[in-house]
């Protein structure tokens, strides 16, 4: 993985190589299960830190104008590696915590530039956005990267997020709430303790067996290209 650290000419957005080592570690512990659930089998190696001031970037386009403009600039400047190389790019987030692409974009010939993970500076860990601040941003987004949907994707009816053993959820979790059943009709509690919810990084603790097999079979279609 390459991690692609961006900030403005005052400074702001500035990060320690020990704070992305430390965003490194956690990606690890959490695709590998040590706080709960299942060992997914993916592990992140870091080839490369490289850190731009560049007052635009940082900021990123306005979510609700359309627009990509900054952002394939961006990327289309530092992007490193292939299809199966990630890339993160820590900003001010451009209005989110964080988003990513699914790896099907890998299939364009266009937009492929875009393909990798944005995170806001402040969701790395130790970082200064309260309850969002343990480095899980940066898990939840990889996990659409290796081609999750979130758990609580088409709420009560339809496929929801192709994953068989994540309970149904109609609406995405705040903080923690132990018990909550946003679907009743359906097995199972809502899974506030997964990382594809919206739940306070504290509240984090697990991918499932079918989430891994999802992000299994996604990143060897997408980013292998095999059958």
């Amino acid at each position: 993985m390459y991690f692609h650290i961006v900030t403005a000419s005052d400074g702001t957005g500035a990060v320690s190589q020990a704070t992305v080592d430390e965003q490194i570690a956690v990606l690890n512990l959490t695709f590998s299960g040590f706080h709960g659930g299942y060992d997914t089998g993916f592990r992140f190696r870091l080839v490369d830190t490289d850190t731009t001031v560049n007052d635009a970037w940082i900021e990123g386009d306005d979510p609700e104008s359309g627009s990509i403009e900054r952002e394939l600039a961006m990327k289309t400047a530092l992007k490193q590696g292939g299809a199966a190389d990630l890339n993160i790019y820590s900003t001010s987030g451009a209005g989110y915590l964080g988003f990513a692409y699914y790896p099907s974009i890998t299939n364009s010939n266009r937009f492929e530039v875009l393909d990798g993970v944005l995170i806001h500076y402040g969701s790395l860990p130790g970082g200064f956005i309260t309850n969002y601040n343990l480095g899980y941003t940066a898990t939840h987004e990889v996990g659409h990267y290796l081609g999750l949907a979130h758990t609580f994707e088409k709420g009560c009816i339809g496929h929801g997020d192709y994953v068989d053993d994540t309970p149904a959820m109609l609406v995405p979790t705040s903080g923690c709430p132990t018990g909550k059943d946003t679907c009743p009709r359906d097995a199972g509690l809502d899974p506030i303790h997964n990382y594809m919810d919206y739940s306070y990084d504290s509240c984090y603790t697990e991918f499932t067996q079918g989430q891994a097999e999802r992000m299994q079979k996604q990143f060897a279609h997408w980013r292998l290209k095999r059958a």
